[in-house]
């Protein structure tokens, strides 16, 4: 790599990190992802729970998977965001990617509770029982703790630079529960199934199940990106207006010294 080529990576990473670009970007593409988000989920839903057949163990619970297996997707793929984010406000100290995990956090942290409700009431006419103490289980539990964890962290310091830092941290150090997470079933033996969407031979379950299950997932992911978009927005006009409100008190204490 020669020594103009970094430099020139690192500003067009500014570039594209710039709150101002952010913010006319993320509103042009806001109404398309929420608009395709809301039709794939319509879609999605009808098929899923009322077209597709119902599976040949499970019956008719199964199509609490459509809520479900997306939850969960969502829970570790917005984590992983979650590190990534943080990792760009280590090293480079990009204000956006401050604003974004501040706001991703609440987000990753409802998607993940929907995880675990909808997999209890999927677990206990399967399993007999609400919840229990799995590998699978415990470490999503531990991944919500994190998400409400760096949720309130960030939250937790008047300067928001001091939480963004301790967050960044809590969230790098939650990191290691990602790889539990999914493997957790093939490490140890749950009550939990394994994979059956993502198994590197072939699907296992029935592409009469899969293919609504897909559509349900590119749903709440679209829903999920628009919602954190959207949030990311706000939080930056929020942290601007603190900003003018804070040049308007230095400015008035100024004045009347």
């Amino acid at each position: 790599m020669s020594s103009t080529t970094a430099p020139r990576g690192m500003a067009r990473l500014h570039l594209l990190a710039n709150p101002g670009r952010f913010l006319r970007v993320s509103g042009l593409l806001l109404p398309w992802l929420t608009g395709a988000g809301l039709l794939c989920l319509a879609l999605g839903m009808v098929w899923g729970l009322w077209l597709s057949p119902p599976d040949w163990q499970q019956g008719e619970t199964v199509r609490i998977m459509y809520v479900h297996v997306p939850m969960a997707w969502l829970a570790m793929g917005g984590y992983l965001a979650l590190v990534v984010l943080s990792v760009i406000s280590l090293v480079w100290r990009h204000p956006l990617a401050d604003v974004a995990a501040r706001e991703l956090s609440p987000i990753g942290a409802m998607v993940t509770a929907l995880c675990l409700a909808t997999g209890s009431l999927w677990g206990r006419p399967m399993w007999g029982t609400w919840w229990v103490w799995d590998a699978r289980l415990t470490s999503v539990l531990v991944l919500f703790f994190l998400w409400v964890g760096h949720a309130a962290l960030t939250r937790a310091f008047d300067d928001p630079d001091r939480g963004a830092r301790m967050g960044a941290i809590l969230a790098l150090i939650g990191a290691v529960n990602l790889p539990i997470v999914k493997f957790s079933v093939d490490w140890w033996n749950t009550l939990h199934q394994p994979a059956s969407v993502t198994r590197l031979d072939a699907p296992g379950i029935h592409v009469d199940i899969l293919y609504p299950l897909l559509v349900n997932a590119l749903a709440f992911s679209l829903c999920f990106v628009a919602l954190a978009l959207a949030a990311t927005r706000a939080g930056l006009q929020e942290r601007r207006l603190r900003a003018l409100q804070m040049a308007a008190a230095r400015r008035a204490e100024r004045e009347g010294g």
